[in-house]
């Protein structure tokens, strides 16, 4: 199974770093959503495959048109409302941000929400409230979960990269997290951003033929070369955020001739959830 996920946001929405971190800061950007955006359906559309788009709030709020273009055509889901890390948000903060995204993406394409991810997959052990608070909002599907260690973000101990359930106060949370291989001695990720675009292909096709499961996460900008860079932005965050963009449309086109994805709702109908993990936090 393998599942093709998008989030849905601009190039400049990168976390956890003063001069982006803030939605009030995002106005002085130029944007390049429309034309990336464009450029995925497109591409989407010729090898007729099927995403699952995470969308930002804030980007409904703004560009309903590119919204609505993608929600003609493919899955939308919520990706939080303003992008923010949800260890540092309190409980009735997450809360009210996901309502927030919900009812946002609710009104503009008509469709019930019922799957999100946590920007920057920003929950973790210490956070694991969260999917509770998901819980009640009416969420039945997440994909926050990195399942191993990340600057920001990661759920190293949470147990399984594969298809689960997580018991949430007497019921069900089905999560479909990152997948991982293990690799000198350490859970890593092929199959998504930084990684994606700073291996070769030849490692991910094979790594992507031997899975049962894999997830993807991409976004607009990692195929955008042309894109401002970030110079405040340290070394090794500007080295993960630009690394491989030249060569990372060339890299996603051969991707999806060589293989078949399905969006979340397609993954969700084909899972054998009785059968499935379950993960008590």
């Amino acid at each position: 199974m393998n599942i093709l996920t998008i989030d849905l946001e601009d190039w400049f929405h990168i976390l956890d770093h003063p001069a982006t971190e803030r939605p009030e800061q995002w106005a002085g950007f130029e944007s390049r959503l429309e034309k990336n955006v464009d450029r995925l359906l497109d591409l989407l559309d010729e090898h007729k495959q099927q995403a699952t788009w995470f969308c930002l709030g804030w980007i409904a709020k703004q560009y309903p048109q590119v919204v609505k273009k993608v929600a003609a055509k493919h899955e939308l889901a919520c990706h939080s409302d303003v992008h923010q890390l949800v260890y540092n948000q309190t409980p009735i903060a997450f809360k009210e941000d996901t309502l927030n995204v919900m009812k946002r993406l609710e009104d503009l394409s008509g469709k019930k929400m019922n799957a999100y991810r946590a920007s920057g997959f920003s929950i973790t052990e210490k956070t694991s409230w969260a999917f509770e608070i998901l819980s009640e909002c009416g969420i039945t599907l997440d994909c926050s979960v990195f399942p191993a260690s990340r600057n920001h973000g990661g759920f190293e101990k949470f147990g399984t990269a594969q298809p689960c359930r997580i018991a949430v106060n007497g019921t069900f949370l089905k999560e479909f997290p990152l997948n991982t291989i293990r690799l000198f001695g350490k859970e890593i990720v092929f199959s998504g951003g930084g990684y994606f675009r700073a291996l070769p292909y030849s490692f991910i096709h094979s790594q992507m033929k031997k899975s049962d499961y894999v997830m993807t996460y991409f976004h607009p900008r990692d195929f955008d070369p042309s894109q401002p860079v970030l110079k405040s932005l340290p070394f090794k965050r500007r080295l993960m955020s630009y690394v491989g963009l030249q060569g990372a449309l060339p890299k996603f086109k051969k991707l999806l001739q060589d293989h078949f994805f399905v969006d979340l709702a397609t993954a969700d109908k084909q899972m054998n959830w009785e059968g499935s993990p379950i993960v008590y936090l």
